[in-house]
């Protein structure tokens, strides 16, 4: 478990990547907030949380993967996992932050996920026809 990164991720550089090219500026890893988010937009007062799907048990095929070695263990550490992020999605709502999340799962279509966050914050993503 030691050398499982909790930042700088192949998906949460995926995000970044994407973000950037949404012309999106942002701040990483801010202590300061519950949770401590991957990636924050602190003018907009937003959160962004890129999720593994089996560490925090999305209901996607590989989130829902139970493991077959120790399985009492992770069943409880993934409960807890969900639970801490229900509760750090409570506290930066009640401080006033929006709270998005990003699973590991949905970038396999990385444009879909670019149209979803321009969306979200209101900006042209690379390929969107003008309106």
């Amino acid at each position: 478990m030691r050398r499982v990164a909790s930042s700088g991720t192949t998906p949460e550089r995926t995000v970044r990547r994407l973000l950037t090219a949404l012309g999106l500026r942002y701040r990483l890893q801010r202590k300061d907030l519950p949770g401590r988010p991957d990636i924050v937009f602190p003018g907009r007062r937003t959160a962004l949380f890129v999720h593994g799907c089996f560490w925090h048990g999305h209901d996607c095929p590989r989130g829902a993967r139970a493991p077959k070695t120790n399985a009492d263990y992770w069943r409880v550490k993934i409960a807890r996992n969900r639970a801490r992020d229900g509760d750090t999605a409570e506290a930066l709502t009640a401080l006033g932050w929006r709270v998005l999340t990003v699973w590991e799962c949905e970038l396999k279509d990385p444009d879909a996920v670019s149209a979803r966050l321009g969306r979200e914050f209101g900006t042209r993503f690379p390929g969107q026809a003008r309106e």
